[in-house]
């Protein structure tokens, strides 16, 4: 007999409200900035392709976030000089459409800094094979790709991300081996299967491409839990980090931040979160002064993603 799991319970309509308290009207905890160590850049929303779980919305047509420049990557990287910054990563939408990332990937490159693209590996990608081969002549593993693969069985992904697109994102990724860069993978949880079933599947997909990453290692082949913000999950007040045995260091607010250009803005802005693009309450200001605020943890992917999940979008 097959057993169904039962449906998730919806969120709370009364959850994640007030900023300072939960529903139940327990402190809602908050995360204190402790230097940024990691830079993400939304280099724009526009993507090749319609991801059904894309938690950013991305597209061919939304154009929310705009393309960001080189000039202004140029600048924040400026305002970022006494940071203790370890990491640039450059995200989207597909971050290969804007045409100004290799010369962004440079600019980070050029200063001591090691660069993180997160890609599809598909078309876009490939236009810029020639700029990828000479970045990596220069700058050596400095430069590492992510790429997106939602699961090991073609159909899976397929599910996801449109029929036919493993196959050309599993081409992506078997050119990025053979030309030896450094390289990640980012996988998704929540297709019913044990984390181990799902590293082991993930194992023999790289085995048969010669694709050096290894499934077993947490960073070198990242899960990412399911983000849904319409299923319940508990609120994070201040007792629970003793409760978790848990930091608020740990949480990737405390290093990082975000910087997007919004559609008619005359400026980037810097935000607390990569998964949150367009929630106001989580835009600090149009310069890293003014984004050293606490963050509070007040919306569903704080708790699932970043507390529960223990996950985080950078290395």
């Amino acid at each position: 007999m097959t057993h169904l799991r039962p449906p998730p319970r919806p969120l709370a309509p009364e959850k994640f409200r007030d900023p300072l308290v939960t529903a139940k009207g327990e402190e809602r905890a908050s995360v204190g900035f402790q230097g940024l160590r990691t830079l993400w850049v939304n280099t724009g929303t526009l993507c090749n392709i319609t991801c059904a779980g894309c938690y950013i919305e991305s597209s061919p047509r939304n154009d929310r976030l705009v393309y960001l420049s080189a000039a202004e990557l140029r600048a924040a990287l400026d305002e970022a000089a006494e940071e203790p910054l370890a990491e640039v990563g450059f995200t989207g939408g597909e971050p290969f459409l804007n045409r100004e990332l290799p010369a962004m990937l440079e600019e980070v490159l050029s200063r001591g800094l090691p660069a993180l693209v997160l890609t599809n590996a598909m078309k876009p990608m490939r236009h810029h094979e020639a700029e990828l081969l000479a970045l990596k002549a220069r700058f050596g593993d400095r430069l590492k790709l992510r790429v997106s693969l939602d699961h090991f069985a073609p159909e899976r992904h397929d599910l996801e991300r449109g029929e036919g697109s493993f196959a050309i994102a599993l081409d992506g990724l078997v050119w990025l081996a053979r030309a030896g860069f450094a390289l990640d993978v980012a996988g998704r949880a929540g297709f019913g299967e044990s984390e181990a079933e799902t590293r082991a599947g993930f194992a023999g997909l790289f085995t048969r491409h010669g694709i050096p990453v290894d499934a077993l290692d947490p960073v070198d082949l990242m899960l990412f839990p399911e983000m849904d913000e319409r299923v319940d999950v508990p609120e994070i007040t201040t007792a629970c980090w003793g409760i978790l045995g848990k930091a608020p260091e740990s949480v990737m607010c405390a290093t990082s931040r975000m910087l997007v250009k919004r559609k008619g803005a005359a400026r980037p802005a810097w935000i607390a979160c990569t998964l949150l693009p367009y929630e106001p309450a989580f835009e600090l200001g149009s310069t890293l002064g003014e984004a050293k605020s606490a963050v509070r943890l007040n919306h569903p992917h704080c708790a699932k993603f970043c507390v529960l999940g223990g996950a985080a979008c950078s290395r």
